[in-house]
């Protein structure tokens, strides 16, 4: 019998989200509910008792959290994707391929998502104190709520660049625009985006069966078209 789950998606994962969502809906027959906002914000509203069945977080701290505290399902949680980090600009030759232009600062504004509610935040400012940057940068700081935001300050010009996730740059068959630089992964610790099935899905057909869909190799499919990285299968 069909029915309904409710998602709560961390803002970098909406997009490749809606499409993996589409293709479990065709597959079982379930709708989805997809609910988009920072990691922080989200395990907020879960913990004042958001009507969530699932969570796809932009990190692994964040589900350990929910499951610790009660609101998620223990031995649930799984490493769903790797984000990868970008440090983008809307204008051609405003970012060059290694990321020189953070030393050269000939820019005014550097989108950063909010480091204590948005994991990418949080992995641009490491990255910036690896390249002894962060403390010379951080006056210049346009700070997003979250990476969604962030993008649009960049893209709206608000910031001649900003750090953002690969996967909202890199839409699938199309052309990426503007300049960019991938930040070398051995600047800022993993970003493991994990799911986890929350206390309000457990026995619930629709909620458990996306857990599973979200593993298949459709989904992981999906989600590695959309730049992201792949943790091993199991």
């Amino acid at each position: 019998m069909a029915d309904e789950v409710r998602v709560a998606v961390a803002s970098n994962f909406v997009a490749p989200f809606q499409h993996i969502a589409q293709a479990f809906t065709q597959a079982t027959g379930h709708a989805v509910r997809v609910s988009g906002a920072s990691t922080g914000k989200l395990y907020l509203q879960i913990r004042n008792g958001g009507p969530f069945e699932v969570m796809l977080s932009a990190d692994d701290e964040t589900p350990r959290k929910l499951v610790a505290q009660g609101h998620g399902v223990s031995g649930s949680a799984f490493t769903y994707a790797l984000g990868k980090l970008v440090l983008w600009s809307a204008h051609p030759e405003v970012v060059d391929a290694e990321g020189r232009v953070l030393r050269d600062g000939a820019f005014q504004r550097l989108a950063v998502a909010n480091p204590k509610l948005a994991p990418y935040g949080a992995a641009a400012t490491e990255a910036l104190q690896a390249l002894g940057q962060l403390e010379r940068l951080t006056p210049r700081f346009v700070q997003g709520e979250n990476i969604a935001q962030t993008l649009q300050f960049v893209s709206t010009g608000n910031a001649e660049l900003g750090f953002v996730a690969l996967s909202q740059v890199a839409v699938p068959g199309q052309a990426v625009s503007g300049s960019q630089w991938v930040v070398p992964e051995h600047l800022y610790t993993p970003i493991r985006q994990d799911a986890v099935l929350l206390k309000k899905g457990e026995g619930q057909p629709a909620a458990e069966a996306l857990m599973r869909f979200m593993r298949s190799p459709q989904a992981r499919q999906i989600i590695q078209t959309w730049g992201y990285g792949l943790a091993p299968a199991r």
